[in-house]
């Protein structure tokens, strides 16, 4: 199965953009050049995410994740929580959800 996410080229350089997946939002930024995509969900209680100053923050506890790997680099969420990446594939320019990847 693959789903459309977003054209690469309407991926900012810096932050990210928020896109809508199949009632759900996720972040779409790039790491190194590569675009990612990562739920839009807190470890912690599962509240939306800020992008702010090259890491996520949970906007309702204030736990940080780092938008690298999606690891937790402060609480309140789990030390070994991590963010849930999306599996992803370019095709034709544009970054697409790939399920089974």
């Amino acid at each position: 199965m693959k789903h459309p996410l977003i054209r690469v080229d309407e991926i900012p350089e810096e932050g990210s953009r928020i896109v809508e997946f199949f009632g759900r939002e996720v972040h779409v930024y790039k790491v190194r050049g590569k675009p990612v995509a990562v739920a839009n969900s807190c470890m912690h209680f599962g509240g939306p995410l800020e992008c702010r100053n090259g890491k996520f923050v949970c906007q309702w506890h204030g736990a940080e994740f780092s938008m690298n790997d999606g690891r937790r680099l402060k609480g309140p969420a789990p030390s070994e929580s991590r963010l849930m990446f999306l599996s992803t594939r370019v095709e034709d320019g544009v970054l697409n959800y790939v399920w089974g990847e």
